[in-house]
């Protein structure tokens, strides 16, 4: 079967992998002049299940305006760029800040979280991919006495799931990353994810286009999709800038600009463009420098370890699909790689970015086939694309092979939206 996808971030590239495994004939198209161009080029780096849990959860409105109101924000909304769409996403993000919805969409993210991590460790033993990986665990920061207090709420919810963690005091954290000897007076404790992993999603999902194309992918890159075309309850076709492909299926995997292309055949899906932030850094003495990922509670900032860079990234605004890189926001990322590593690198060296990641209300991402009987969807992943990215490829190749998959995929189509 020849199969087309819509993306040539690391969802539709991990996508056209499997795909190709199974025997299809697939093409992956994409707007840029290569993979991993948009989202997938500079994000923090964490391959996270353990920190996958939902956006959306009882007093996260409150915590939101708390953010908003602190000096170095962790969460912002741009006013310029509130439309109706941004409105009515809000409101039903708003609609699943209760208890009974986050445990459900919390264990629909751990579903997938965690056999992706299944996966990863499957791929390496298979191919050889140099992504500046390590298996080293994130470590949970905190700055103050209160998130101590409040952290056995979260280990309860981590011994239900039975995941991996460890509650660790100043001289433990210090133990697991030695550089924080150095900032002593910046932190009280921290909680250790040991099943977590880092690495550079662009370089995994350029290495992994080079292997899809072995496979015989192609790639149809500098080319802009215009709209899907259907007849007789299938699509036909997708109109691009390079004329008109047809194929068997289709898979959309077009993140935050999903929305707009499946409008084109009637399919709304409520997925909205939470803007993030990141510096890239090379180190300037190692042994102040992190060895795996740091996540700043305080400040919801990232800071992770490449083989000689560091990834700071973090921040989000609702602002639509504004890709400016304003100064202004630097300042989060800027603070807590000065503050927690200081001398590990400098500032003025740094490259900043900034990209759209694609939420849905309930932060779970969307996978599986539509209404129409050969589309098929793999996006709205939001933060955690790259930790979901694994999983959610092998998990759509099964279902649209009609094999039983690994997990249950109840609940992560289209359809909960209905």
């Amino acid at each position: 079967m020849h199969i087309t996808i819509l993306g040539g971030g690391v969802l539709g590239v991990a996508s056209a992998w499997y795909l190709a495994k199974s025997g299809h004939q697939v093409t992956v198209i994409d707007r840029q002049d290569s993979v991993a161009q948009e989202t997938s080029h500079a994000n923090a780096g964490m391959i996270s299940p353990g920190y996958s849990m939902p956006w959306a959860g009882p007093g996260v409105p409150l915590k939101a305006i708390g953010w908003m109101m602190q000096d170095l924000a962790p969460f912002m909304i741009n006013v310029k760029e509130l439309d109706g769409y941004t409105l009515s996403w809000m409101m039903k993000m708003l609609a699943n800040c209760n208890t009974r919805a986050y445990q459900v969409n919390k264990e629909r993210m751990l579903r997938i979280a965690e056999y992706s991590r299944d996966c990863f460790v499957d791929l390496r033993k298979e191919l050889d991919i140099v992504y500046d990986a390590r298996q080293q665990g994130t470590l949970q920061l905190f700055r103050k006495q209160k998130q101590i207090d409040a952290l056995q709420k979260d280990i309860k919810v981590l011994k239900e799931l039975g995941i991996q963690h460890q509650a660790l005091d100043m001289d433990g954290c210090i133990e697991h990353e030695p550089a924080l000897a150095h900032v002593k007076d910046k932190f009280v404790g921290g909680l250790r994810l040991p099943g977590d992993e880092t690495g550079d999603c662009f370089m995994f999902t350029t290495e992994l286009a080079k292997e899809c194309e072995k496979l015989g992918v192609n790639f149809l890159l500098n080319t802009d999709i215009e709209r899907l075309n259907e007849a007789n309850g299938k699509i036909t076709s997708a109109t691009t800038s390079n004329g008109t492909i047809a194929a068997d299926a289709f898979v959309c995997a077009l993140g935050s600009y999903s929305p707009k292309i499946l409008k084109t055949v009637g399919i709304k899906v409520p997925i909205y463009p939470i803007k993030g932030y990141s510096l890239t850094l090379p180190i300037e003495d190692e042994s102040r420098a992190p060895l795996s990922t740091i996540m700043d509670e305080t400040y919801k900032i990232a800071v992770t370890r490449f083989e000689d860079r560091i990834r700071v990234g973090g921040t989000a605004e609702i602002a639509s699909f504004n890709l400016e890189c304003p100064e202004k926001r630097r300042a989060a990322v800027d603070f807590v790689i000065q503050d927690m590593f200081p001398g590990a690198t400098k500032v003025s060296k740094a490259e900043f970015w900034t990209g759209l990641r694609p939420m849905t209300p309930d932060s779970v991402p969307v996978i599986g086939g539509t209404s129409y009987s050969n589309l098929y969807l793999n996006t709205g992943h939001g933060t955690l694309g790259w930790t979901m990215s694994l999983g959610s490829a092998k998990l759509l190749s099964d279902i649209i092979d009609n094999k039983t998959s690994d997990i249950d995929p109840e609940g992560l189509s289209i359809a909960r939206y209905a």
